[in-house]
């Protein structure tokens, strides 16, 4: 029976002694890497613990690279004795052969080697994933994160790594100012832990990103929804002085507006927290999206929706300026915030 798979352990990855084959599997490229890196470590600072020799040399190949027979030659005992680590990366793009070697070896591992195997998902080489899972390898999931709750927690634990706190207000600033990418976020949280002194709230996110974390693309929306032109409009234009990208902007509208549409349609009943978990937004935001909608008809949300698209083609290159089509768009929103007529 295959052992249960887990999730990356926190920021550093899985800890413990490696077992000989370890299959990382996501899309998540920065807790896959930290998932190889920690396995590389156990591997070569002590005893793994399996009766196994502690890892000397450490070889990483992309499976594309990969040609018939490579395996064997990687994976073959040392003259001088000692085990190694052999890192398999991106193994859904093996070819035939070579994913059949991969196989084949995962059934019958080397007690002297620590594989490590890293798969995207998906469709793309499931044949080789099913057979790389269905042993003894532990199997660390890594999907990629895309939930904005999920994107806080993991702020959270960044930080909490770090030795700090930060509350619920610094953690959604700290997000706004940054965006959703993950080795971003990473950083942030890696600066603002070394910079700063505290709890990190909402303040000290603004002092430390001078206004980025007030001139992102969902602030733009919120203000945007609220009915707020002057500040939707200041905001938009900060934020693009200080490099924001258009097309971020424009998705940001977009989720503002659709949340309006999937928020407004749900019964005024159902509790917070089932309507985020089926709409993928935090509990908090469904709170704040319920007291945006007071002013807004079905017909209005339609309009908006409508208006984003046209702003998010032309950002993409039906026009000659992001910059116009984006302010036409919050004139816009704004507009049908009290019905379905257009500026």
């Amino acid at each position: 029976m295959s052992p249960p798979a887990t999730s990356a352990a926190g920021p550093a990855g899985p800890q413990g002694p490696p077992p000989a084959v370890t299959v990382i599997v996501g899309e998540e490229e920065l807790l896959a890497e930290r998932a190889v890196a920690a396995v590389i470590a156990a591997s070569t600072s002590g005893d793994r613990g399996d009766g196994g020799r502690q890892a000397g040399d450490v070889h990483d190949v992309p499976a594309a690279e990969l040609v018939p027979g490579a395996l064997a030659s990687l994976t073959s005992p040392s003259l001088f004795g000692g085990g190694c680590v052999v890192v398999i990366r991106s193994a859904q793009d093996a070819g035939k052969e070579v994913a059949d070697e991969l196989a084949r070896y995962v059934a019958a591992p080397s007690p002297d080697v620590v594989m490590v195997v890293t798969h995207a998902g998906g469709q793309k080489g499931k044949s080789l994933l099913t057979a790389l899972t269905s042993g003894n390898a532990r199997v660390i999931n890594c999907p990629k994160i895309t939930r904005p709750a999920d994107r806080m927690e993991f702020a959270r634990a960044e930080l909490r790594r770090a030795g700090r706190r930060a509350d619920e207000g610094g953690l959604r600033a700290l997000l706004d100012a940054v965006g959703s990418d993950l080795r971003e976020i990473a950083a942030a949280c890696s600066q603002l832990a070394a910079d700063t002194e505290g709890t990190i709230d909402r303040a000290v996110v603004t002092r430390y990103y001078r206004g980025r974390a007030e001139a992102s693309g969902f602030t733009v929306a919120d203000h945007a929804v609220e009915g707020r032109l002057g500040e939707a409009l200041e905001q938009l234009r900060w934020a693009l002085a200080t490099g924001v990208p258009p097309v971020l902007i424009t998705s940001a509208l977009a989720q503002g507006v659709r949340l309006l549409g999937q928020v407004g349609s749900a019964p005024r009943s159902r509790p917070s927290a089932a309507l985020a978990a089926e709409v993928g937004a935090p509990p908090w935001k469904i709170n704040r999206v319920r007291q945006q909608l007071r002013g807004w008809a079905p017909e209005g949300v339609a309009s908006a929706l409508q208006a984003v698209a046209e702003a998010d083609a032309q950002v993409k290159g039906e026009a000659a300026s992001p910059g116009y089509a984006l302010e036409r768009a919050v004139r816009r929103i704004v507009a049908c915030r009290s019905g379905p007529r257009a500026a």
